[in-house]
């Protein structure tokens, strides 16, 4: 990919048009009568513009493109559109360790920050939607939990050479903006007054202040921030939260790592779990017409269960496979003896396990005191209802954060998370 220079503009919908009409890379996806395209404009996120573009041929695209300012926020708030040449970086490399849950790219454009990738077309949805509206997704933790070990591992230094992730770690540093900008927003706003926090008030104004507050909170936070600016395990997503993925009930497609750098695995997994918690939490202020979805809470549960099992078990399992390879952090003939190679992988678990409890815990007290919340807390229109699901989910972030050494299992989370009283 070459280096960016100028040139670059705001599309809209009629110089998409034209724009595709003049990229072979593009119109030859799009069939013959390039003059009946149908053109959406659908980004519901805080950053970019996403267009879905279909030919009357039935050929379809998805373009994505970058604009130099965080959208929700506005021209007040400039960002670098460098962000969507890592995010393709990142789309092309995911998509190599695990084709099956990455949607391919078919071309990017640096100059224009722009990506055209395919289209993944209904029934897909978000995944947020999907939980807001109750729908079982029997692959998810099965699909999830093969995108995170197949990534996760086949970046880090378990796999690969010290001199390559290096070479890698270098490329990815020029992420800088879009990592200063989780620094900002997760590790650091939430515990102080920041023009742009809101929260559901008057009900959650004492919580907010609370958190502000807590001295104990702010001494995790600050190591957690300390790992994610300085550890460089792995190639992460960087926001792979639950609307960075799109579902059916048989398939699951991993979108949109623009925050994409080499940080600590836990973040992708922590950023995972603590969604899908929201999303437990959630649930009662979306039962209705005597459906109080107890049923779908259990769902939930065994689907963060299943999905950290699963991962622990993919990922030990490459690592056996791999041991003899490339890898450089634990070397085959210095931990031969097996009761040592078992202690060592043991001891990578459960540090894993504590650092996705600490980031995941991070990421739920920001979607609800932050500046970005979530739709799954957003859409309950009662605000009182909706408070007092964004509060106990709050209290159970904020107790995770602080104890979270004390928990070894992820069945010893899902019991909490069922024993918490009403």
């Amino acid at each position: 990919m070459a280096v960016a220079d100028g040139g670059f503009r705001a599309l809209d919908e009629k110089s998409l048009i034209e724009y595709i009409k003049a990229t072979p890379a593009l119109s030859s996806l799009l069939g013959d009568d390039l003059e009946a395209l149908t053109v959406k404009e659908v980004g519901d996120g805080n950053l970019n513009f996403v267009y879905i573009v279909i030919s009357s041929s039935g050929g379809s695209i998805v373009i994505k493109q970058a604009i130099p300012y965080i959208r929700c926020i506005g021209e007040s708030w400039p960002m670098t559109k460098e962000r969507a040449y890592f995010e393709a970086l990142t789309l092309r490399e995911h998509g190599r360790l695990c084709p099956a849950h990455v949607p391919e790219v078919y071309h990017f454009d640096r100059p224009l920050s722009l990506i055209a990738m395919r289209y993944l077309k209904p029934p897909h949805i978000i995944l947020r939607k999907g939980l807001i509206a109750g729908i079982e997704y029997p692959l998810l933790a099965e699909h999830m939990s093969e995108y995170m070990a197949r990534t996760l591992f086949f970046t880090s230094l378990l796999y690969r050479s010290t001199s390559e992730h290096k070479r890698e770690v270098a490329e990815y540093c020029g992420n800088v903006e879009l990592c200063r900008l989780t620094e900002q927003v997760v590790f650091s706003d939430p515990y102080k007054i920041s023009q742009y926090n809101h929260w559901t008030s008057p009900y959650l104004d004492q919580d907010a202040e609370t958190v502000r507050e807590d001295d104990i909170l702010k001494l995790e936070v600050a190591g957690l921030k300390s790992m994610f600016c300085e550890r460089a395990q792995a190639l992460i997503h960087g926001d792979l939260h639950t609307g960075s993925v799109m579902v059916t009930t048989d398939s699951t497609q991993v979108i949109d790592p623009e925050f994409a750098f080499y940080g600590p695995m836990g973040f992708d997994i922590g950023a995972l779990v603590g969604n899908l918690i929201l999303a437990f939490f959630s649930q009662d202020g979306h039962s209705d017409n005597g459906k109080d979805r107890k049923v779908y809470k259990q769902w939930i549960l065994k689907t963060i269960e299943d999905t950290w099992n699963l991962f622990h078990k993919k990922f030990i399992s490459l690592w056996n496979e791999h041991k003899d390879g490339n890898g450089e952090a634990y070397l085959a003939d210095v931990y031969k003896k097996p009761e040592l190679w078992f202690l060592v992988q043991e001891k990578y678990i459960k540090d894993l396990f504590h650092d996705s409890l600490g980031f995941g815990a991070a990421k739920m007290i920001r979607r609800i005191v932050g500046v970005a919340h979530v739709e799954d807390f957003e859409s309950i229109t009662d605000a009182k209802r909706r408070a007092y699901c964004e509060h106990r989910a709050l209290e159970f972030a904020k107790m995770i954060l602080k104890e979270r050494q004390r928990y070894n299992t992820i069945e010893q989370i899902t019991s909490a998370l069922q024993n918490i009283p009403s």
